[in-house]
């Protein structure tokens, strides 16, 4: 995968992907390495992690960089803070001095987007776009507010903050009010403002209910097992099972939309990438979802691994289609993070779950952070208070996966093609 990121090569923009790919798959590339050393320990790139990641903030401390805030979408900063928050959940080594800590970057993503919270049509909700020029900024779509939601959720469990919980709460509250979300959990591609989003597009992608079921596992952590939120968690593992047709055995992931079809963009190869993550650490925030996910997480890495046979690069390129033994002709970074993602989710048993700023945490918030910024706001006054209160982690008592070439699989896919 780190065969695509040419930013530490001489001349190169730092932190960006070349083109066709966009800069918020730069982001989810580098949270995947940072879970790739939480789960393997191996440093080799964390450098290169850090500078991508800090060479992507603008002078006001957030992501929103000069060279893409023109175009820049709710959804593409998101990713940015998932890889920040992650950084500052599973003690990534600190940026150094004089620079924002992770923590404080995943707080200028969430006041800054709390601020673009808009009333305007549909009750409430994230648009898509940023900025009135740009196509969508009339749509309201899942995942934008479904990273929102995340964000203030895995916020109020590294915190300790209700405030955090309370915009999540908000977020899915409002979400119910729409079509975007059904009773059974499925989660729909979004909504145009044009006729008061009641109008889904009924689209469903991996990231779009896994970014969700996130952000519900980590506020059923953080309420130490709220019913509420168990419900909903329970219902949205429910909402994947779409992703994981039975005339493909029941198990193995696959991204319906696009994927049997042949119509995936360059985009949509990374979506499995997201979910499989997800579900993983899903299984130590909510650990009574451990016995539905990870026979999922193992026949669909099983499932990668056989595709992972690619002739470029000596044989290690990875394909997209996991139900089929050999490789399939596709490459690419989505293809290579989606196969490094759902293989590295098999040890998710092998390591501690989040930490929290009371249970282990090392990184400094600023809850003031991206106040002065582009879209920026002043947060909350109870973001600046002491806090106090503690939370228990998951606990994960999980069974025993043999993956002793799995974890050899998770070094060649991260550095071969």
């Amino acid at each position: 995968m780190m065969s695509y990121y040419k930013g530490n090569e001489t001349g190169m923009p730092v932190g960006l992907l070349p083109d066709p790919y966009y800069w918020w798959e730069a982001g989810a590339m580098f949270d995947q390495m940072i879970h790739y050393w939480y789960y393997t320990g191996d440093t080799t790139y964390n450098d290169v992690v850090t500078q991508g990641l800090l060479a992507q903030i603008s002078p006001d401390k957030d992501f929103m960089p000069s060279n893409q805030t023109r175009t820049e979408g709710n959804d593409d900063q998101a990713f940015w803070a998932f890889a920040a928050m992650s950084a500052a959940e599973l003690k990534f080594p600190e940026p150094p001095p004089k620079q924002p800590s992770w923590l404080a970057l995943a707080q200028a993503v969430f006041n800054e987007q709390a601020h673009r919270w808009d009333t305007t049509k549909c009750g409430g909700g994230l648009r898509w776009q940023i900025f009135t020029w740009n196509k969508g900024y009339e749509y309201k779509n899942s995942i934008s507010n479904g990273a929102f939601f995340q964000i203030a959720a895995r916020l109020a469990r590294y915190t300790g903050n209700q405030t955090y919980a309370d915009w999540a709460q908000k977020t899915w509250d409002w979400m119910e009010t729409t079509p975007l979300i059904t009773p059974q959990y499925n989660i729909y591609d979004g909504a145009d403002m044009s006729n008061n989003c009641t109008q889904p597009i009924p689209l469903q992608w991996t990231y779009n209910v896994g970014t969700f079921l996130m952000g519900a596992a980590s506020l059923y952590n953080y309420t130490n097992g709220n019913s509420t939120w168990k419900t909903h968690t329970q219902g949205l593992l429910n909402g994947t099972n779409v992703f994981f047709p039975s005339q493909l055995g029941g198990n193995i992931m696959q991204e319906v939309a696009c994927e049997p079809q042949g119509t995936c963009n360059n985009d949509q190869p990374s979506f499995k990438a997201y979910l499989s993550r997800w579900m993983a650490a899903t299984t130590q925030l909510a650990p009574f979802t451990k016995d539905t996910i990870m026979p999922k997480l193992q026949a669909s890495a099983q499932g990668a691994a056989k595709q992972c046979s690619g002739a470029p690069n000596g044989g290690t390129t990875c394909g997209r289609t996991w139900n089929t033994a050999t490789w399939d002709g596709k490459q690419g970074v989505g293809e290579q993070m989606s196969a490094l993602s759902v293989i590295q989710a098999n040890l998710i048993s092998k390591v501690a779950p989040p930490v929290t700023a009371v249970k282990g945490g090392t990184s400094k918030g600023n809850p003031s952070a991206g106040s002065g910024s582009a879209g920026g706001t002043p947060p909350d006054p109870i973001l600046t208070r002491q806090v106090t209160m503690g939370d228990k982690a998951g606990a994960g008592i999980l069974t025993a996966v043999v993956l002793g070439s799995l974890l050899g699989s998770t070094w060649w896919i991260s550095f071969g093609s």
